[in-house]
């Protein structure tokens, strides 16, 4: 007998203990289905499931919701076009979608950030992980160096970028997706003492406004925001990687979305 799709749930869930409250569910097909490709993605875009079909993945993972929201909102695609299109290409695909966000997240440690410090080639240099944060000490370098770096290592034509940059950076408060916030991003800067935060995204009059704030007072810090998906697709790749050996027998993928945001 082969794996089902719910056997490949089973493990993905495994590591974690069972979440009452979560995003994270089959979204589409079934699960006693036996799984003949997995095509593992930062999100289930349009092209990413005609991609599935073309390769012959039966499965996919998504990190982030399919519908353009974090928990559907069914008012607001209620006659819309563009749903009823994807939501018709994914019946008639018979793919199975399954969501996978917050029980990655819990993983110890969390396999999305794992995916981002390995990417970035810094596991050496990593002294802890936090609970939304991980705290690494790098050998002395510019923030305006760490850019150019960080660009030339995720592929990505452009960063976001807040503060002095001519600061010399040693310590780094890195955090991924939607971490930016002034909540997650700000006690880095004060209890664990970080020149620079690297992150996702957040919002704009939190975390910058305080760098503003500090600069006027003589406190330089940094900031560098990377995009929410060049944050966290590092993550889904390594999570493919790892499907892999859980289901050596299944042809897994990953795949990047061409990057959506440019710069004019």
């Amino acid at each position: 007998m082969g794996i089902k799709v719910t056997d490949v749930v089973k493990q993905l869930e495994s590591p974690v203990e069972n979440m009452e409250s979560t995003v994270d569910s089959l979204l589409f097909g079934n699960g006693d289905d036996e799984v003949n490709g997995i095509l593992v993605t930062f999100v289930a875009s349009h092209f990413a499931i005609e991609h599935a079909k073309k390769i012959g993945a039966n499965m996919i993972i998504t990190h982030e919701g399919i519908f353009y929201s974090h928990n559907q909102n069914d008012k607001v695609l209620k006659n819309n076009e563009v749903y009823a299109e994807k939501l018709e290409l994914i019946k008639n695909s018979g793919i199975a979608i399954y969501r996978f966000h917050d029980y990655i997240h819990k993983y110890t440690p969390d396999l999305i950030t794992e995916g981002l410090i390995q990417r970035l080639e810094w596991d050496g240099y990593l002294e802890r992980h936090n609970h939304t944060s991980s705290i690494l000490a790098i050998p002395p370098m510019s923030g305006e160096k760490i850019v150019a770096y960080v660009k030339e290592k995720l592929s990505i034509p452009f960063v976001r970028v807040v503060g002095d940059l001519s600061l010399e950076c040693a310590r780094i408060g890195l955090t991924v997706g939607f971490r930016g916030g002034g909540e997650t991003a700000i006690p880095l800067f004060e209890k664990e003492n970080v020149d620079l935060i690297i992150t996702g995204e957040g919002q704009e009059w939190e975390t910058p406004e305080y760098i503003r704030d500090a600069g006027v007072q003589g406190k330089k810090k940094g900031l560098i925001m990377i995009g929410h998906a060049a944050s966290e697709e590092p993550g889904m790749e390594y999570l493919a990687e790892k499907l892999k050996s859980y289901f050596p027998a299944i042809q897994t993928t990953f795949l990047s979305n061409e990057n959506l945001i440019h710069a004019k």
